[in-house]
């Protein structure tokens, strides 16, 4: 079997499950996406080939974990201890890493362990990196999600969401970073992930085999000429790769300074609060989703287009749904949710003309 990565951009189809996972390679904070859908549809494939086009990342070269040399504040601790004093900082270059969590890991494979005899025998500190060291700074990989212990998907989803991983025990404790863009994939005629867990996946989607004769074609062709010559066909789309690639290293330069405004809040608010959504997590999600998809469109601002884009990834897995009902939202009624839902912030706006603007949210009543 070819060592090549067949090419993202080569893909035929999935717009939804490729868009998620470039709003994730912008945005790793989002929190990650879990894909649904049944086998051969490309989940396996579109993860390994976003890991093979985003950009090199600079590291610390002497540490263990990756840490990034121009953020001191999320440093490990064995990076604290080496450089506290001004010590010159080693910086290298490597590729984003993909790390594949196997489904029967346990809680010790995936943070990691702390040597309790070195402590107590030699006082020192001795710390066994697991899965989470590995994937900082890159992607996780689970597939088959649904089939881990729910305890080792809980632990993922923390350190998914703290950006850290601090394991404790007898009294020691040892912190390290682990950012990393979680992607969960699963077949639902397997078994479903219990509702507290499917929540905590910031983004979802569900793929289905492509029924357009001609698509299907077209994947039938690519893959044949995949399979003839890996690296003559990766060294074919390699310039829609780059160009892709280029596009996130701008949209990850610029996201932090996307501006929103309060109307952009309270459509976000009014449109979850309108479909029944229960917790904050989808409105913190929707809003990251959206700075994120502008970032890759160019713009400085979020529009309306960005939250709803971004409330098609961030709302169906999270809607109520009875027995046998499926969770499916159409992008017309989101799209009519949404307007209703930018009016009302606007009624309320008018009413309300002297509020106080959010920290850092731009003030914008006069929106283009």
């Amino acid at each position: 079997m070819s060592s090549v990565i067949y090419p993202f951009t080569a893909i035929v189809g999935q717009e939804r499950m490729k868009r998620a996972l470039i709003l994730n390679a912008i945005y790793p904070q989002i929190g990650g996406v879990l894909i649904r859908g049944e086998r051969g549809t490309a989940k396996s494939t579109a993860a390994r080939g976003l890991a093979a086009l985003l950009p090199e990342i600079e590291v610390i070269a002497v540490c263990r974990f990756g840490c990034n040399p121009h953020r001191p504040e999320s440093w490990c601790d064995e990076c604290c201890e080496l450089f506290k004093d001004g010590a010159e900082i080693p910086i290298t270059r490597r590729r984003i890493r993909l790390v594949d969590l196997p489904v029967s890991a346990t809680e010790d494979r995936v943070v990691g362990t702390l040597d309790i005899e070195k402590a107590i025998q030699r006082g020192e500190r001795h710390f066994e990196p697991g899965v989470l060291a590995a994937a900082n700074r890159g992607i996780l990989y689970v597939d088959e999600v649904n089939l881990l212990d729910d305890h080792v998907v809980d632990l993922l989803l923390d350190s998914a969401a703290m950006g850290v991983n601090v394991v404790e025990r007898e009294g020691i404790s040892f912190t390290h970073p682990a950012r990393f863009i979680l992607i969960g994939t699963m077949n639902p005629e397997e078994g479903e992930l219990r509702p507290q867990l499917l929540d905590r996946f910031a983004l979802s989607v569900t793929v289905e085999g492509i029924k357009d004769p001609e698509a299907r074609m077209a994947i039938l062709e690519r893959h044949i000429q995949f399979e003839q010559d890996p690296a003559g066909f990766r060294e074919k789309w390699m310039p829609r790769e780059q160009q892709l690639s280029d596009e996130i290293s701008r949209a990850r330069e610029l996201v932090e300074q996307v501006e929103y405004t309060r109307a952009d809040l309270a459509t976000i608010a009014n449109l979850t609060a309108g479909l029944s959504v229960d917790g904050h997590r989808a409105d913190l999600v929707i809003l990251k989703a959206a700075r994120a998809h502008a970032a890759f469109q160019g713009r400085g601002a979020v529009t309306e287009m960005d939250i709803l884009l971004a409330a098609e990834l961030a709302l169906p897995h999270r809607l109520k749904r009875t027995p046998f009902q499926e969770t499916h939202v159409s992008m017309q009624e989101l799209e009519q949710r949404v307007e209703q839902a930018r009016a009302e912030a606007d009624a309320a706006e008018m009413s309300d003309p002297m509020s106080e603007p959010t920290p850092n949210v731009k003030k914008n009543l006069s929106r283009g």
